[in-house]
């Protein structure tokens, strides 16, 4: 990798119907360095800012109003998103488990289910786990 490639901001896409948890965790990697953070309440408009600007990192809640989290990153998946994924949800760890073997078996690479509300100490380990699998960007 080069020296640009590992300079630039991590790009990563939040995606919780909570807008108080969305602020929670950019204020979190705003305080754990240097990321290109979008964010999104909904998962239509997650999913049009995945085609737009894949990011390297994405945080998903599992419980959304319009399109649930395994229902999200089955789309996700068909859409060929080879970045890495962290999943949040404040429903039991069962359930995080369940959710985090369905995700890997559509191919998508998972660093980790966590309950919520997420550390900050699991979100700067997550991020430098999304740093390392960080696949270089195409240049136009």
């Amino acid at each position: 990798m080069n020296d640009r490639a590992s300079a630039d901001p991590l790009r990563v896409l939040l995606l919780d119907d909570d807008p108080f948890q969305l602020s929670m965790l950019e204020d979190m990697l705003e305080d754990l360095g240097d990321f290109d953070v979008a964010s999104a309440t909904h998962a239509q408009a997650a999913l049009a800012m995945l085609k737009t600007s894949p990011p390297d990192l994405m945080v998903c809640d599992l419980s959304m109003p319009d399109m649930d989290g395994i229902e999200f990153l089955r789309h996700v998946a068909e859409n060929g998103y080879n970045g890495t994924v962290v999943l949040l949800s404040g429903m039991e760890s069962g359930v995080l488990k369940a959710a985090e073997r369905l995700a890997m078996a559509q191919g998508l690479t998972i660093l980790g289910a966590c309950a919520k509300p997420v550390t900050l100490v699991e979100l700067g380990d997550l991020a430098s786990l999304a740093r390392m699998h960080r696949r270089p960007r195409r240049t136009a």
